[in-house]
């Protein structure tokens, strides 16, 4: 008998982030939650190496303390969503290095952890059929401050998304500045870039619905390859 072959291994899906350039804006909660002076620093979509799943969310998020906060989180999917099989895990972390505490998550539904440490002042406020799977952190503390990840998977895409928000807690807020020029230059940059994403995006989604497809027609070709060999072998015993 020859010896087994290599077992195949999967990749994980996961990709770190990469830096995003940024500007400071001054932004408010989405309705229904109580007006918030927040200083949001807005980010391009984290998009990491090989076919890992485009999520957008600001590299920094600047947060009056006593405010509310709206952890922005959004993705782009070759595919709709389907509740019974996508997940999404929320975590923080306290710094670089510490473990990520897992304090939402999405199966089937969301599920609130209500960690110690928030309770009950976080609320999801997204919607994942539209994409968005972004949460509201109420009275935002000092001690709040860290690294929230939100990890996304929209089977039957293999390839799992996570973004990453640096959350600071101001204890006062900045002079305002006149952001006239600003403004235009980044509405025309936005939607510059915009049109460059989407068509990246279509063109993404083809080649990779085509890598799945051939990647599964090899493994029934495989298979059936397997199957004649051992119909062959049977009838030369006979």
């Amino acid at each position: 008998m020859p010896p087994p072959g290599p077992t195949p291994t999967r990749c994980s899906g996961r990709a770190p982030s990469r830096p995003h350039s940024h500007q400071v804006q001054r932004a408010c909660p989405s309705p229904p939650a109580p007006p918030a002076r927040a200083l949001t620093m807005c980010a391009l979509p984290a998009v990491g190496p090989g076919l890992s799943m485009e999520v957008t969310v600001p590299t920094t998020l600047n947060v009056l303390n006593g405010s509310d906060a709206r952890l922005p989180c959004t993705f782009n999917s070759c595919y709709t969503v389907n509740h019974k099989h996508f997940s999404l895990n929320w975590t923080y972390q306290e710094c670089g290095n510490c473990s990520e505490e897992m304090f939402l998550q999405f199966r089937m539904k969301i599920i609130n952890l209500k960690l110690e440490r928030f309770r009950d002042r976080v609320e999801f406020s997204g919607n994942p059929s539209k994409y968005d799977v972004s949460v509201t952190l109420r009275n935002v503390q000092p001690e709040d401050e860290g690294l929230y990840s939100c990890y996304i998977l929209n089977p039957p895409d293999r390839h799992r998304g996570h973004g990453r928000i640096q959350l600071r807690v101001l204890m006062e807020e900045p002079p305002e500045r006149d952001s006239t020029v600003a403004v235009v230059v980044g509405a025309s940059v936005g939607g510059f870039l915009a049109v460059v994403i989407l068509v990246l995006m279509v063109v993404k989604c083809v080649r990779r619905k085509k890598e799945q497809k051939l990647s599964t027609d090899d493994l029934k070709t495989e298979e059936e390859g397997k199957t004649d060999g051992e119909g062959h072998a049977e009838d030369g015993a006979k």
